[in-house]
């Protein structure tokens, strides 16, 4: 009797030393999925933010050095739309114009969380809701069957990712991807008015068409990382 009680008691030691060590490990990896909406702002919709919206969604994996900073990878696909109709600003000759298309992204960011993003390490002071703020660089084509787009992209946005468990991680995002380029709206001859329609010099400001990301996503942690829990690098503090 005394024997088999020992066994059940060191399978029990047994199974909360493989176990519980686990829910303590920190992951250098994020991969997981995006979706939500997206839309335009060019020569046919100047200043109106969520107008015209369109479905977008993608992959996105991160790369997390610490608990300060992340790199992120993203590929999307997204949908953009917009037309003069009910719009202020009048083009030459009231020419009338609109266009609808998909683009496709693929690009890289920095992001910087404003806590420590973890759901250990409490003594660091991290947190496992943290804000954060993004910049990076990316390529978008837009494919046409009269013209298609294709040229860089530089995002800015922000965000608050919230870890609900451990290794899964929520988040939502908002972005805007500033083109170098003044030719996504124009997807064939019926709307070529829309490639610079006042003839004024292209300028980093000027002439140049934006899109923006509405996003939610779920990630899942993976890749063990080494090192004791008390380690300051990891925190980035």
């Amino acid at each position: 009797m005394a024997s088999a009680r020992t066994q059940r008691m060191f399978l029990v030691i047994l199974m909360a030393g493989l176990f519980l060590p686990l829910r303590a490990q920190e992951y250098k990896f994020e991969i997981g999925g995006m979706g939500g909406t997206s839309f335009y702002m060019g020569d046919v919709n100047k200043n109106t933010l969520f107008k015209g919206m369109n479905p977008a969604f993608g992959g996105v994996f991160r790369y997390n050095p610490n608990l300060r900073w992340a790199v992120k990878g993203d590929l999307m696909w997204g949908k953009v739309s917009g037309s003069t109709e009910g719009q202020a600003n009048v083009f030459p000759e009231n020419a009338q114009a609109s266009f609808s298309r998909n683009l496709f992204e693929i690009g890289g960011q920095m992001e910087f969380n404003f806590f420590p993003y973890s759901d250990k390490f409490a003594y660091a002071g991290a947190r496992r809701i943290s804000p954060y703020v993004l910049l990076g660089l990316g390529v978008t084509v837009a494919p046409g069957s009269g013209s298609t787009f294709a040229g860089l992209n530089l995002p800015i946005g922000a965000g608050v990712k919230y870890k609900l468990k451990n290794r899964l991680n929520l988040g939502m995002e908002f972005s805007v991807r500033k083109l170098f380029g003044d030719g996504l709206d124009v997807t064939d001859e019926s709307n070529a008015i829309l490639d610079n329609p006042y003839q004024i010099s292209s300028s980093a400001l000027k002439n140049q068409d934006w899109y923006s990301f509405l996003l939610l996503s779920v990630t899942w942690d993976f890749g063990l990382r080494c090192g004791p829990c008390n380690n300051s690098s990891l925190t980035g503090l």
